[in-house]
Formats: structure tokens, sequence, C-alpha cells
């Protein structure tokens, strides 16, 4: 078995000749997200994987082997729900709304300019449906966002390598805080569980 235990983000700084001869690794997300996995590689070798806790493989990475061999990491297609707005009955915000409330329940997703994509699950399903989104059942790979606070706190995971120091003093609008004796009041679809 190669044991692996080393992780490089889209391959970065290997050269170009050195990806092209690396065997591959076909693997969902969810095992993508473990950091202790095994697996087969292209070249029918058995890999022992031990990253650092908290590590999530993307399609791109490259792993290392103790023996300095790399595999780049393909996302294996897999079931998953893509949404797409209606033309007839909608438009293309409808996405953004639906992000909204995916976002809401922490739901992975992965966002495209004209879709998004989800893991199967019926009762989001219907939501988005009553949203009057198309889902359709699709096998492909799976990519989700990082979010805002993944690897270090660099948004969506990656660190562009500028620097973020100009001011950031804006104008707020203050609230008074809310009566706690108010009624606490829902509408249709607001999501909580009664």
């Amino acid at each position: 078995m190669l044991h692996i235990s080393k992780l490089i983000p889209q391959g970065a700084g290997l050269a170009a000749v050195l990806l092209k001869r690396a065997s591959t690794v076909e693997l969902d997300w969810e095992v993508r997200q473990k950091s202790r996995f095994e697996a087969t590689d292209s070249t029918g070798r058995q890999l022992g994987i031990f990253l650092p806790r908290g590590t999530v493989a993307r399609g791109g990475d490259v792993l290392v082997a103790h023996d300095g061999s790399l595999i780049k990491v393909w996302a294996a297609p897999q079931a998953v729900l893509k949404i797409t707005h209606c033309p007839n009955h909608g438009t293309p915000f409808d996405l953004i709304r639906a992000a909204y409330h995916l976002g809401n329940r922490h739901v992975p997703i992965e966002l495209k300019p004209d879709h998004l994509k989800i893991e199967p699950d019926h009762v989001l399903a219907d939501m988005l449906h009553a949203m009057h989104l198309i889902v359709t059942e699709v096998n492909e790979p799976f990519e989700p966002e990082n979010g805002a606070y993944a690897t270090g706190g660099h948004f969506g995971g990656h660190h562009h390598g500028h620097e973020h120091d100009h001011d950031h003093s804006h104008d707020h609008i203050h609230t008074p805080p809310l009566d706690p004796t108010a009624p606490h009041v829902h509408g249709p679809g607001c999501g909580h569980n009664h």
C-alpha cells in the first residue's frame, strides 16, 4: 500500500510535465471530505491516505506519496440534484433565493452562474419545486463551496495574494434592540420546525 500524507492544492508549483505523468484517483464528495481513507489509483495501486484533520481534497488537487509519487484527484461523478431557474415562470434571480435558503440550512452547495448543485434530498427538492425551480437528478462531479471560514479564513479556501488593508469604515445604521416580550411571528415557508 502506498502511504500518502500530503496534498498540494491544485498542484500549485508543480511542473506541467510532472502533473501529466501523475496517476489519477476519482473520489466522490463524501470521500474527499475525509482525512483518512483508502482508494485505488488509475494504475491499480492501493493508496492509504492520512491527511491532516480537516483537509478536504478537491478535483485538481495533487496527493504526494511517501515515495514521491504524485496522484491527481478527480471529482468522481455522483448523484446530485441540479437546480435551474424556470424560464417560463421565473428569472435567474430565483437561483440566488434558492442559494440563500439552502445556505440557511447549511447544505453543501455548488454554485455556478446558471445552476446550483446539491446532494439528493427529497425534502429540499420539494422546497425548490415550490419555489418554481427546475430540479433534475443527474450524475456529475460535485464541488461544493468551502465557505467563508474554511482553510485558514481565506474565502473559498484560496488565498489570492493580495492584501486587504484598505479602510473598512462604513456608515452603519443602528436599530434598537428587539423587545424580548414581543411575540415571535412566523410566516409561510419560514423554514423553522415547530
